[in-house]
């Protein structure tokens, strides 16, 4: 049996005058904390390995709390009206989060999609009433920011452009939610926290409030090992263009992880613990074990379960 650790409902700094509750975006963060017991055999019986199921977040992942973090900072900016549509590059996630909370916000939303994303991503955005753009699969999400940031520039008065992967709002986000729930969750005890990187918020939130909390903590940052992998919501940042929150100090180690090692991992998580994942939470629980394999003594190694498997139901690697 896995273990899994809930936490009390507490005020998440963006709705802390209490505006929030009741309200769909109150069903964010506060995820529970899993700990993975099958898939870790054969690491040191001394450490423990815990994934955070940012799947339990209602738009289904970990960027609701991003989107709902630089949409309420456009509010209190100023930037965002009710006139404006929200625009932004996607290739899913963060997209839905942006459709889920605009529809319960009252915004229309139109996202810059590369045109190669899912059929199923694509049909959860449209339910959403989001607006879709697709852009040159070969151009990636670079080249899907590229259009939003056309379009952005060319009609200010139009559109609020979060721009996601330049908004300090989005690591904002994980500073003040993800790591307090991850250190009241292990009780304080994290040692290891083990993230992918994609628009880097995740890693560079969580990692950055960790170390507030505890400054001996080591950070793992996670990449495909190639530019040309299958691994959705992470880059090769030594062939992408680098967001602008990253911050490239706070990593200790930064690990390849391949594609094939992270869906053979999904598939385990699974089978094995009954956790149905998307492969880039495969590949985060796969580094987080070869991180906690080299431990001496005792450890507490956390990572994220970024999303959940409905949306790559299609995708070959299950029958493998």
């Amino acid at each position: 049996m896995r273990s899994v650790v809930k936490e009390r409902p507490v005020p998440h700094s963006f709705r802390s005058d209490g505006s929030q509750r009741g309200t769909l975006e109150a069903a964010i963060g506060n995820t529970p904390l899993i700990r993975l017991r099958i898939v870790t055999r054969g690491i040191p019986h001394n450490v423990e390995v815990w994934a955070k199921a940012e799947f339990a977040n209602p738009g289904g992942s970990v960027k609701d709390r991003a989107a709902l973090a630089m949409i309420l900072a456009g509010e209190k900016s100023g930037e965002l009206t009710s006139d404006k549509t929200i625009i932004d590059a996607t290739s899913g996630n963060t997209g839905i989060a942006y459709a889920m909370i605009g529809a319960a916000r009252g915004y229309n939303v139109m996202l810059a999609v590369p045109q190669n994303a899912s059929r199923a991503r694509k049909q959860i955005l449209k339910r959403f009433g989001a607006e879709i753009v697709e852009t040159d699969p070969l151009e990636a999400t670079e080249g899907a920011q590229r259009i939003a940031r056309e379009i952005a520039e060319k009609y200010p008065e139009k559109y609020f452009y979060p721009d996601q992967y330049n908004n300090e709002a989005n690591w904002k986000a994980h500073y003040s939610t993800t790591a307090p729930e991850i250190w009241r969750q292990t009780h304080g005890r994290v040692t290891h926290f083990v993230a992918g990187l994609g628009t880097t918020g995740t890693f560079t939130g969580t990692t950055r409030r960790l170390r507030e909390f505890y400054p001996g903590l080591k950070a793992v940052s996670i990449q495909p090992e190639s530019p040309m992998h299958g691994l959705e919501g992470l880059k090769h940042l030594d062939t992408a263009v680098v967001p602008g929150i990253y911050d490239a100090s706070l990593a200790d180690e930064d690990l390849a992880v391949s594609t094939e090692d992270a869906q053979a991992m999904t598939r385990r998580l699974a089978r094995e613990e009954g956790i149905f994942v998307g492969p880039s939470s495969g590949a985060n629980v796969y580094a987080a074990i070869e991180t906690a394999r080299n431990i001496r003594g005792e450890g507490v190694v956390v990572t994220i379960l970024c999303d959940g498997g409905v949306k790559y139901l299609d995708e070959g690697f299950w029958n493998e």
